[in-house]
């Protein structure tokens, strides 16, 4: 695969390039090391570290991020219980080889590399979607988003902490993945949409490195966007149409979209140019609805639509090829559009 220049466009041209592929929480890998060298050969632009939930149960991406919330105890299967507990009592991060072997050692195969990656993303479960959790736990309304949004932040520092030590000179994206965005789907969710995007605000804003929200399936964009990231990821299959102008603001204010463009819920094939054709056909759609085509494909990166551990690992390693030839294509697009308008 030749290589090609990176096109910088938008706020933040450190971390961020158009066309970059990435990859989204899990791998079907039981083992760590393999997994850590599987991202870093298929993404070595933006590798991912990998949550393995075939490894360990702990891994799975509730019961990975819920270890050290007061009100919970994690079982052994993975599961929440609920223990009586009180606000007085601190959150606890601490990592775990078991519940944290994928990212542990994803940093530790990095670092000894000839050349540490460039950036790197790594994804820990969002406030709402630990709230929610503890709400299905037991644990009551008031404390469960209070407490899911302390244990975000909390996280997304030890997170930042973590890959300094291991990778000084290597920039972090860090996303907050919002499955449960979908309760808010039809605007009834556990809480006012408002609040809801206050909470995500709030964990957004705890690290100092450059941040995204994950919103799974057809999940309210909205929300994500509103709660100020500088990257939204979404699936390019559920994208909503009249969602073009939101997303049309916040390209305009220097925000980043990564394309879930590599379906990870059907057959994807061997080629990517069918997926090529649906996302340059979506983004032709969005620019008819208001978006502007260059900040669309210079403000873009691209990624699977959704984690890959219910894929072999034959199929993920497919999948993110994929994504990395469809980010050339878009790196290229990128560069066409600069030079056509004299940027």
């Amino acid at each position: 695969m030749a290589w090609r220049a990176f096109v910088y466009y938008g706020r933040m041209p450190q971390p961020l390039a158009a066309g970059v592929a990435t990859g989204i929480g899990s791998l079907p890998h039981s083992d760590a090391g393999a997994a850590a060298a599987l991202v870093l050969r298929c993404l070595p632009e933006m590798p991912s570290a990998p949550q393995l939930p075939r490894r360990s149960s702990r891994e799975h991406m509730i019961a990975q991020w819920a270890a050290g919330i007061p009100e919970v105890r994690v079982e052994a299967d993975g599961s929440l219980t609920r223990v009586h507990s009180d606000l007085d009592q601190p959150i606890v991060v601490a990592f775990d080889p078991d519940a944290h072997g994928g990212l542990l050692a994803f940093l530790e195969v990095a670092a000894r590399q000839p050349t540490a990656p460039r950036r790197v993303k790594v994804q820990v479960t969002g406030p709402l979607t630990l709230g929610v959790a503890l709400l299905d736990a037991g644990v009551p309304h008031r404390v469960a988003f209070t407490r899911g949004a302390q244990a975000a932040r909390a996280w997304a520092l030890a997170v930042e902490q973590l890959v300094v030590r291991h990778l000084p000179d290597t920039d972090l994206v860090l996303f907050f993945d919002e499955p449960s965005l979908v309760l808010w789907r039809d605007s009834d969710g556990p809480l006012e949409r408002e609040d809801a995007t206050d909470v995500l605000s709030g964990a957004l804003a705890a690290p100092t490195c450059v941040t995204g929200v994950h919103v799974c399936g057809a999940g309210p964009v909205r929300i994500a966007l509103d709660a100020g990231p500088d990257v939204v990821g979404v699936d390019v299959d559920a994208v909503a149409l009249e969602d073009a102008h939101g997303i049309a603001r916040f390209l305009d204010g220097g925000g980043w979209i990564a394309w879930g463009a590599v379906p990870t819920d059907r057959p994807i094939g061997e080629s990517s140019q069918a997926l090529w054709r649906e996302l340059v056909d979506l983004w032709c759609e969005l620019s008819r609805r208001g978006c502007d085509a260059m900040r669309l494909r210079c403000q873009a990166i691209v990624t699977p639509a959704c984690g890959l551990a219910g894929h072999g690992p034959s199929q993920a390693e497919r999948a993110m090829t994929l994504a990395r030839e469809l980010g050339y294509r878009v790196m290229d697009q990128a560069a066409a559009t600069k030079l056509t308008v004299g940027a």
